[in-house]
């Protein structure tokens, strides 16, 4: 393991980052720590010699200066890992925005203090490490700027760390108007973790997910098919509780793509620290958003495939749309539904 010393500077941490890539030191090796001017540097990185530079994108070289700039503490590590992660897996690492490691970095130099114009989106000249990057063509459109709420994602935290983080999160638009962050809840070994869309009316006030209408009619199925809400873990894609007040009343509003995907993070944190066996997607925000773009619930509902996140996972219904049937009848057809769905996952656990 390298301890390594540096002023909280991007000039600093270059220097060292060429060092410890030069002597192939993997980011899990290395221990960063902050040390104003004068402190000195430790660690034992031999200094590189004259044109032992890396080649890397001027997209990179952009980007990282405004990271540097942001005062959290785990942009070091992070800057070093994307860095490293570009020597060995090319240099479109950064293009792949739906990359946790990507997304958070690019957070970072978005939420940086005095961040200027915004890098291009692309750039193919690839400048050595400590060369400053080539300035952008004028003509070429800067990238647009999103939203995120990566940078409020502590690395390395457990479901009680990512929850009070979370109550923090300002990543979208959402916030100003909620009552409160609705984080998942349940067991932190789930077998199966149940992904929802957002928080509902309830869910706000209460601060915990599926405790209104739709939970009611959640614990009903799951009680039928012999699943224990406790052993379960049960989340939403959405943190936050996107509405359109009417007098007195909070009517559910559906989050567009760009707030689903500035809360990303925060699900991609609960299932990659959970790794369940099974991931049940209850409606399509969940389901377009941890499955596919274009999937189509009535249509694809009740089937396993294997995703990113869990090797079976299954769609189904959201509880709210069996309360949304027309008649009784109708209602009765959708639950039947969506307990037929949640009996499947019940078997593949047993």
């Amino acid at each position: 393991m390298r301890s390594v010393e540096i002023a909280p500077t991007f000039e600093a941490w270059q220097a060292v980052a060429r060092d410890l890539l030069r002597a192939a030191v993997p980011p899990a090796d290395v221990t960063w720590r902050e040390a104003w001017p004068g402190f000195g540097t430790s660690g034992s990185v031999p200094p590189s010699p004259p044109g032992s530079g890396f080649r890397v994108p001027a997209r990179f070289i952009e980007l990282a200066r405004q990271a540097a700039r942001h005062p959290d503490p785990g942009r070091w590590p992070l800057l070093y890992a994307i860095l490293w992660r570009i020597t060995r897996e090319g240099r479109d690492v950064l293009d792949d925005a739906s990359d946790p490691e990507v997304r958070r970095f690019l957070a970072l130099a978005q939420a940086a203090p005095g961040r200027g114009t915004a890098p291009r989106a692309r750039d193919e000249r690839q400048p050595e490490l400590g060369a400053a990057a080539e300035p952008a063509d004028r003509n070429e459109p800067a990238a647009s700027a999103a939203t995120s709420a990566a940078a409020f994602v502590p690395r390395g935290a457990d479901l009680d760390g990512l929850r009070a983080a979370a109550a923090r999160c300002t990543g979208c638009e959402l916030y100003r108007h909620a009552t409160q962050t609705v984080f998942g809840g349940g067991a932190a070994d789930a077998r199966v973790v149940l992904v929802g869309e957002q928080p509902g009316d309830q869910e706000d006030r209460q601060g915990a997910p599926f405790v209104g209408p739709a939970g009611e009619v959640l614990d009903r199925a799951l009680a039928e098919v012999g699943l224990a809400r406790e052993r379960l873990y049960v989340t939403n894609v959405v943190k936050h509780f996107k509405f359109e007040p009417r007098g007195k009343r909070r009517i559910h509003q559906t989050p567009r793509a760009p707030e689903i995907n500035a809360c990303r993070p925060w699900i991609e944190a609960e299932l990659a620290l959970i790794k369940p066996e099974v991931l049940v997607c209850l409606g399509a925000t969940a389901a377009r958003a941890l499955i596919s773009s274009d999937f189509r619930i009535l249509k694809e509902r009740g089937r396993f495939v294997s995703g990113r996140w869990a090797p079976k996972t299954l769609a189904t219904l959201h509880p709210s749309a069996v309360l949304r049937g027309e008649d009784d009848a109708d209602q009765a057809r959708l639950y039947a539904m969506l307990v037929e769905d949640l009996r499947l996952v019940a078997s593949a656990i047993r």
